[in-house]
């Protein structure tokens, strides 16, 4: 199974650098956000996948899972998602302010 997800990872990180590289600024937008979904998968696939108990102190369970991995990755989701509409409203911004489209291409003013 974590073969799967890494190569899933690796498809989502190809993706999210092709988007990067664009010059449409609603392109690189989506590119960071799928980046940022590459690397929460990335997280969670290095925290290991097992099953196990929940770890409490009162009961004694062959294996626990950690949760810190998931902590992490929620952690990492609040802060991708502020970076996104960070970046969201910065580029409507910067639509307003020059009247032109979301590219970022050297075409003159006609």
């Amino acid at each position: 199974m974590e073969t799967l997800i890494t190569l899933l990872v690796g498809v989502l990180v190809a993706v999210g650098v092709y988007l990067l590289l664009s010059k449409e600024m609603l392109r690189m937008i989506l590119g960071t956000a799928i980046l940022s979904h590459a690397i929460h998968l990335l997280l969670l696939t290095m925290g290991g996948l097992k099953k196990g108990d929940v770890p409490l102190l009162q009961e004694s369970a062959a294996e626990y899972t950690d949760a810190l991995p998931q902590a992490l990755i929620l952690t990492a989701i609040v802060i991708s998602f502020a970076v996104t509409a960070f970046l969201l409203v910065l580029s409507y911004r910067v639509y307003q302010e020059s009247g032109r489209g979301l590219e970022l291409r050297g075409q003159k003013d006609e």
